[in-house]
């Protein structure tokens, strides 16, 4: 009686240890993950895009590094790994592709540039030199060498003549979203980020259009890196952000598309 007991123990452990198998045992080892280094105002589109296309590819684990384009730029120079890079301006791009670093690129979005301020903030502006009030303590910009926002913000400041008068109120961020934050906060009076960025927020109003002649043109280039490992992979994911489905969820969240 014992022993068979024993052997019924020993066979229903069986059983359980081989339902408790995966299924295709190399199916986890299997999936290509693919680097992205991407402006920090690409954060929402991309979540959603990641939902959609790992639903498409299975096989396809997307990992995103977000942050200011110009950092993105250094580290991919400096060899940090990636497959993509998704840059919010084309001085960026333009310097890794001098560097002979991008094997392909296009420009895939545009956006605009606006002044932000607190929801309750009863400050209101017809021109950008109006930040010269004494109202107005503390403006927030990206550091305009690494941050493409806050250099589009630079241009702007400096064409109208004021960037000089209000050094003393200017408080530099890391990247665009980080000014977002402050003036969500109520840290500075206002900020200068993407039409995107204002538009993701509910403690914020746009106070202000920056007219796209104050500034170079705002746009996204995409490109696949020569250094990835993994180019058929990329070249697909490339694709499918210039596809109709990818760009309809960059549209959804503000952006537009080139002409």
């Amino acid at each position: 009686m014992l022993r068979k007991s024993l052997l019924a123990s020993l066979s229903v452990a069986l059983v359980v240890a081989t339902f408790s198998l995966p299924a295709n045992p190399s199916y986890a080892a299997s999936k290509t993950e693919l680097l992205v280094s991407a402006a920090a105002s690409l954060k929402d589109s991309l979540d959603e895009i990641e939902k959609k296309y790992e639903k498409l590819h299975p096989d396809i684990d997307l990992q995103f590094n977000l942050g200011s384009s110009g950092t993105l730029q250094k580290q991919i120079e400096q060899g940090a790994p990636a497959d993509l890079f998704l840059s919010a301006g084309k001085k960026q791009m333009d310097a890794l592709i001098d560097g002979k670093m991008i094997s392909k690129s296009t420009t895939l979005l545009l956006n605009d540039l606006v002044l932000i301020v607190p929801n309750d903030s009863k400050s209101k502006f017809s021109s950008v030199k109006q930040l010269s009030d004494k109202a107005i303590k503390m403006i927030a910009i990206g550091q305009p060498e690494s941050v493409p926002a806050g250099q589009y913000a630079k241009e702007t400041l400096t064409a109208r003549k004021v960037w000089d008068t209000l050094q003393d109120k200017l408080i530099f961020a890391k990247d665009v979203r980080q000014v977002l934050t402050y003036v969500e906060t109520g840290n500075v009076e206002a900020g200068f980020v993407y039409r995107t960025d204002a538009l993701t927020s509910n403690k914020v109003k746009i106070a202000l259009k920056i007219s796209p002649y104050a500034h170079k043109p705002i746009v996204y280039p995409a490109a696949v890196l020569k250094q990835s490992k993994h180019q058929k992979e990329a070249d697909a994911f490339y694709e499918y952000l210039q596809s109709t489905e990818g760009k309809a969820v960059f549209v959804k969240f503000g952006f537009e598309l080139p002409k």
